[in-house]
């Protein structure tokens, strides 16, 4: 079992830490402080190929495996400050170019998918209704049939991105008698009358991410906008939380360790009662047990990604990364915030980031409740 990297990986691993920490950082201060999302770091994240990492290089992307997509999320997380700048690109290829390029038609791929490979179209997810939640197949959206189009009734909230993007993955009831197999999915561009975008609320974490409501109102699609089959979109869903589940928090891996080194750094040089503060056991042994998180996070997340690439049963390995290292990083924040005293609640020093921006991952994604109901049952306890 040989856990090194490859030559090339450790290349792409270095670039991107790289580029994330000079440009990618550059100012994030002051994108936080006014919850800004920046179109031109957008922009810059892309030209790297940072918006299209799992995508085949035909369409523009990078062609990686779901490990060495893990392994660049999560340089992306290391070196930039600005969480949700990564979360709007982790979600924009995660949960709709994956399920385009994995489902979609021909004509779909041509019309959009080197666009989002780029980045130069910026994509929303549109499934969480205010009425369903974790039970997604309680979704009130419809698509009703007439003809050659759809026309789509509704709402969608908490949609990453809803704000900004220039296309949705939108998923309704096309046969509202049907749980599972009566959800389709949709690819439907800004600007189709009947389709209206208002913007949320202010968030506390992963603020510089924008989010906000869709409405349908008589929304007319034509039947090539449908992504896969009608009554697929469950199946569609599904699998791209596959790679969200998996890919996005290696990103949080990333901010572990970039919080660890800093954390360790001020334990060293902050003085107390005329030693460092490292030198008492109550906070080296809370430094030892955020090293410890760290690291079975990445070895359960590298594992995730190597099942998946090797064509293993690899769902409940999935399951049980996005579980803990979600909850690594939330205990991770707390004890980063507890070394730094009153400098951590203070926001110019940032060591608040990682705790604020973690608190949501036990939320997006599936709730950390659904992963270990997943997990159970996988266990044969359900």
């Amino acid at each position: 079992m040989d856990f090194r990297l490859s030559s090339e990986q450790q290349e792409a691993v270095s670039h991107i830490h790289r580029f994330a920490r000079e440009v990618l950082s550059a100012s994030a201060s002051e994108r936080i402080a006014s919850s800004h999302f920046d179109r031109n770091k957008w922009t810059q994240a892309s030209e790297t190929g940072l918006a299209g990492l799992p995508l085949p290089e035909e369409w523009g992307g990078s062609g990686f495996g779901a490990l060495d997509t893990m392994l660049a999320v999560e340089a992306l997380g290391q070196g930039c400050v600005d969480m949700g700048l990564v979360f709007s690109l982790c979600a924009h290829m995660f949960a709709c170019a994956v399920p385009l390029w994995r489902h979609g038609s021909r004509e779909l791929h041509e019309r959009y998918l080197s666009g989002m490979a780029k980045g130069s179209l910026i994509a929303a997810n549109a499934i969480t209704e205010p009425g369903s939640g974790s039970d997604v197949f309680a979704m009130r959206s419809s698509a009703r049939r007439d003809g050659e189009h759809y026309i789509l009734n509704g709402e969608k909230c908490f949609v990453t991105n809803a704000p900004v993007a220039d296309v949705f993955l939108l998923y309704a009831k096309t046969d509202a008698q049907q749980s599972y197999f009566g959800i389709s999915a949709f690819l439907i561009p800004r600007g189709t009358h009947g389709l209206t975008v208002t913007t949320g609320e202010r968030k506390s974490g992963l603020c510089t991410s924008p989010w906000g409501s869709v409405h349908l109102d008589d929304c007319r699609v034509p039947v090539w906008a449908r992504v896969g089959d009608e009554g697929a979109g469950a199946t569609i869903f599904h699998d791209s939380m596959i790679w969200e589940r998996g890919c996005l928090f290696a990103a949080y891996v990333g901010e572990m360790e970039r919080v660890l080194q800093q954390c360790v750094t001020h334990a060293r040089e902050r003085r107390q009662f005329g030693r460092p503060i490292g030198h008492n056991q109550a906070v080296s042994d809370r430094l030892v047990d955020f090293k410890l998180r760290l690291e079975t996070s990445r070895l359960l997340l590298y594992r995730a990604g190597w099942l998946y690439d090797q064509g293993l049963p690899h769902e409940e390995a999935i399951a049980q990364s996005k579980l803990w290292v979600s909850e690594c990083a939330v205990q991770c924040g707390l004890d980063a915030v507890q070394i730094f005293g009153g400098a951590g609640v203070c926001s110019e020093t940032g060591i608040d980031r990682l705790l604020l921006d973690a608190l949501p991952a036990r939320i997006f994604s599936g709730t950390n409740e659904i992963q270990r109901e997943f997990i159970a049952r996988h266990m044969g306890l359900r």
